[in-house]
């Protein structure tokens, strides 16, 4: 899914901040244990996604797609002191390696892990949003947008994860999975309530500023 040669993603990850015992921990089980263990954010990513939480310093995150919890946990370090990261997933079957993987982060305290369809979980958090983190079923990402947007700040950030989709979107003769992400960041692109940007990382991140 990396958009790079294995040498220069070596590099990055040469001149980035070390992963923890615990994500390494998370990663290791995730690629012995999930199917599609690809889906995990993993190092490079995963410190990206810390750092941007970080620049903001959020007060309330939102996460669409949990996983495994390893980039709801990169997340979480850069929450305020009475911060929290609401992440949302359908997934039953991960709910006890999750559960077990967040109750041993530093950040325990201020995730909040909720199980079911987020089109209707999301309802049930009446918060306003500094940073929401779209990574679930790529189909829907519209619709998670447009469900989130009137509740993240002016000045906040919303990251939606595989855009890029392993440069597919290049493709002259699109499947459907490859239309529905570039349907996507067409409609991104012509949203002119933000300001945009696809970063490279891995397969790709969307960084959509609300103005």
């Amino acid at each position: 899914m990396s958009l790079i040669n294995e040498d220069m993603q070596q590099l990055l990850l040469n001149y980035c901040e070390p992963e923890s015992e615990l994500l390494q921990k998370i990663d290791r089980e995730t690629n012995l244990k999930v199917l599609m263990p690809r889906m995990l954010s993993g190092h490079y990513q995963g410190r990206v996604l810390s750092m941007l939480s970080k620049m903001i310093s959020p007060d309330r995150i939102l996460e669409i797609g949990t996983f495994t919890g390893y980039a709801t946990i990169c997340l979480a370090e850069g929450l305020k002191e009475t911060g929290i990261i609401y992440t949302l997933d359908i997934n039953e079957e991960l709910e006890e390696m999750v559960r077990r993987n967040f109750a041993a982060s530093p950040d325990a305290a201020k995730i909040r892990y909720i199980l079911g369809d987020a089109t209707k979980t999301v309802h049930e958090l009446q918060e306003t949003f500094d940073l929401v983190f779209i990574d679930a079923d790529k189909k829907n990402n519209g619709t998670y947008y447009d469900l989130i947007f009137d509740r993240v700040r002016p000045g906040g950030l919303i990251i939606v994860d595989n855009v890029l989709w392993s440069g597919k979107v290049l493709n002259a003769n699109p499947d459907k999975d490859t239309k529905n992400i570039t349907t996507f960041n067409d409609k991104i692109a012509a949203d002119d309530r933000v300001e945009k940007m696809i970063l490279p990382v891995r397969d790709g991140l969307f960084i959509i500023r609300k103005k």
